[in-house]
């Protein structure tokens, strides 16, 4: 299920997301969008993208929505699989993009026009029947039907405009050679049957250890590679959000205003699935097709299959399927349709419904009603959220003064005294290295780097803490001595020796015009694999990424053997048995389509590249560790 999941996950790519037209059932599970302008709430903002802002419930939101939506394709969906997927942070980065191209767009005075958003809501197939628009009166019902209110959605409608807009303009100047399209197209289509052995480090023995002047010699060829990165040192002070956590009270009614208030959090969206029998009739043969719908009714009414009669007589595009409508499509049926489904409870079967253009039975085949946690289920929860956010800004009170209280005396020690506090030696670390206990993400050593000597940091935001470090010494960037380094040393030249041993071993077998290399692998203790289709940038599980395999593989004579290759920890030769090439008279007949997929591609990199670069200029803010938290409340109710 993973592998499928991924799949699906990566057909929707961060920048494609965005632009495409905006997944309408999305739209009906959180209407209205998040982060309006106007709408301050910087104290719960998980990001802040110019006046765009969204906040932990929007978010809630939105994530609690995606899962519903994957539950409905994968059942058995739980936290830790949405985890490995790491969907939570692949909706953050859409989002952030999203925000960025909107403020680029106002920037460059971009607007969505009301013909432009009609044109958008007539495209919609919600709002289509057999492929004509329902009119804006039911297109209205519609959006009532999902409590959505139409100022709100068309307001989402004009922001996608304005997606669309910004991203066009941003990659006009975007182009592709031809030359570069056919030699990806190569790339693309050509297979070679190859096969290859392996020898492996671990398995060549040394008869002895290098001696001594093996090793000074080793060690003055390559001395550039032992230099000894800068190294910093300083003093600080932390404390844990859980170690002030169990000082906090929270009340009950504390507790009851926070459910009030986010009530949306511990909401289960209503599930209705339905099937559809469509019979579409004339002026000339409705009487005939009414006639028709109303003996299937009877043939149900007597307990024959709903599915059966459905693949068998109904004219839409669902009969193949039994005429199942899944859990939301169902919702782009007529407004009478929609009205009867909401009448019926599980298991009922609609009456004939005229729908003026034929005529429909509907089957509701499952019903839940939307469900709402109660208190009593969701009160631990509610409680420890409270607790370690009062704990957290408490944290962050405290650390804050201290860090003024050691500026202004330029003594944190000092001030750490005062506080009551202990204070550590961070010890040498090198930029991004972890602060074991304290900091397993290294934003300690970070800081470290970051400030003059003897200066003392902001309050530095942890997972579990809050700390403040002031920065005592450093150790240079330096040429390592032999003696600082000798055990590493004296790794990487066994390792070199070993290598050298087993590319010997290839070689000797490369020259032997061996034929049966399975049986050569057998009998030497080595690795050997046949892979009947090998592409382009293949992973292959013995060689890893070898840069020279590639080449090889669509170079070599066939049943010539390669030179020994060297791949991840050993070396490999290689034979190739038999190769498939693509014409360009191939090329040529799907060069069109084969263009416009390298165009977008090359537009989805650039706008990738460019929004990365914006990240960094402009002010984007995101709170990770609100973010972290808000993803960890919800990925908590679905279980693990």
């Amino acid at each position: 299920m993973l592998k499928s999941m991924r799949k699906n996950l990566k057909s929707l790519s961060p920048i494609l997301w965005i632009v495409i037209a905006t997944f309408i059932i999305a739209i009906f599970a959180v209407w209205g969008g998040a982060g309006r302008l106007g709408e301050s709430r910087q104290a719960n903002s998980i990001i802040q993208v110019g006046n765009h802002e969204l906040s932990a419930q929007e978010f809630a939101q939105i994530l609690n929505q995606r899962i519903s939506a994957m539950k409905n394709q994968y059942p058995d969906l739980k936290a830790d699989l949405i985890r490995q997927l790491n969907l939570p942070q692949q909706i953050l980065q859409q989002l952030v993009q999203q925000y960025l191209l909107l403020d680029i767009a106002r920037e460059l005075g971009l607007k969505a026009s009301d013909k432009e958003i009609q044109q958008k809501i007539v495209s919609y197939p919600v709002f289509q029947r057999e492929g004509k628009f329902v009119g804006f009166k039911e297109y209205q019902q519609i959006l009532d039907w999902n409590h959505i209110p139409v100022q709100k959605f068309e307001q989402s409608l004009a922001e996608e405009i304005l997606l669309e807009k910004v991203t066009r303009l941003l990659t006009a100047g975007c182009t592709v050679s031809e030359n570069e399209v056919w030699e990806n197209y190569k790339n693309q289509n050509e297979t070679a049957k190859i096969e290859y052995l392996v020898v492996t480090i671990d398995k060549i023995q040394l008869d002895s250890n290098p001696s001594e002047n093996e090793l000074q010699s080793y060690f003055e060829q390559n001395k550039q590679k032992y230099r000894v990165p800068e190294r910093r040192q300083g003093k600080y002070v932390f404390l844990k959000i859980d170690d002030l956590k169990k000082e906090i009270t929270v009340s009950d009614g504390e507790i009851e205003k926070y459910y009030k208030d986010n009530i949306n959090q511990f909401k289960e969206p209503a599930k209705i699935k339905v099937s559809r029998i469509y019979l579409p009739y004339s002026e000339a043969d409705k009487q005939q097709i009414l006639n028709q719908g109303e003996q299937l009714k009877g043939h149900l009414s007597e307990g024959e299959d709903f599915g059966l009669l459905a693949r068998t007589y109904s004219k839409d595009d669902r009969a193949s399927n039994g005429g199942d409508w899944g859990y939301y499509d169902w919702q782009s049926l007529s407004s009478t349709e929609l009205e009867a489904i909401n009448q019926l409870e599980a298991g009922q079967i609609s009456g004939v419904i005229d729908l003026g253009e034929g005529v429909a039975i509907l089957k509701v085949t499952e019903k839940m009603p939307e469900i709402t946690r109660s208190l009593a289920e969701v009160k631990a929860m509610i409680q420890n959220h409270l607790q370690e956010e009062k704990a957290r800004d408490k944290v962050s009170q405290r650390m804050e003064n201290l860090a003024k209280v050691a500026r202004k005396a330029r003594n944190l020690e000092e001030a750490a005294r005062r506080e009551g506090l202990s204070i550590q030696d961070t010890g040498w670390l090198k930029n991004g290295d972890p602060l074991p206990g304290v900091d397993s993400s290294g934003v300690i050593s970070q800081a470290l780097f970051e400030l003059k000597e003897g200066e003392i940091s902001s309050p530095i935001f942890t997972y579990e803490s809050v700390a403040v470090v002031q920065f005592t010494q450093k150790d240079l960037e330096h040429q390592a001595s032999l003696e600082e380094i000798r055990t590493h040393v004296l790794e990487d030249l066994i390792k070199e020796k070993k290598r050298e041993l087993a590319q010997a071993r290839l070689n000797s077998i490369r020259l032997s015009q061996e034929t049966n290399w399975e049986e050569v692998a057998r009998i030497n203790n080595l690795e050997y694999k046949i892979v009947e289709t090998y592409k382009h940038g293949q992973y292959l599980s013995l060689i890893d990424e070898a840069a020279e395999l590639e080449q090889l593989v669509f170079s070599l004579p066939l049943n010539q053997v390669s030179e020994p290759i060297s791949v991840g920890n050993g070396y490999a030769v290689v034979r190739v048995l038999d190769r498939k090439e693509v014409s360009r008279e191939d090329f040529e007949k799907v060069k069109g389509e084969e263009m416009a997929k390298a165009l977008s591609d090359a537009q989805e990199m650039f706008l990738y590249s460019y929004l990365q670069k914006a990240i960094q200029e402009r002010k984007v803010k995101v709170n990770y560790d609100l973010f972290s938290k808000t993803a960890d409340e919800v990925l908590n109710r679905f279980g693990e």
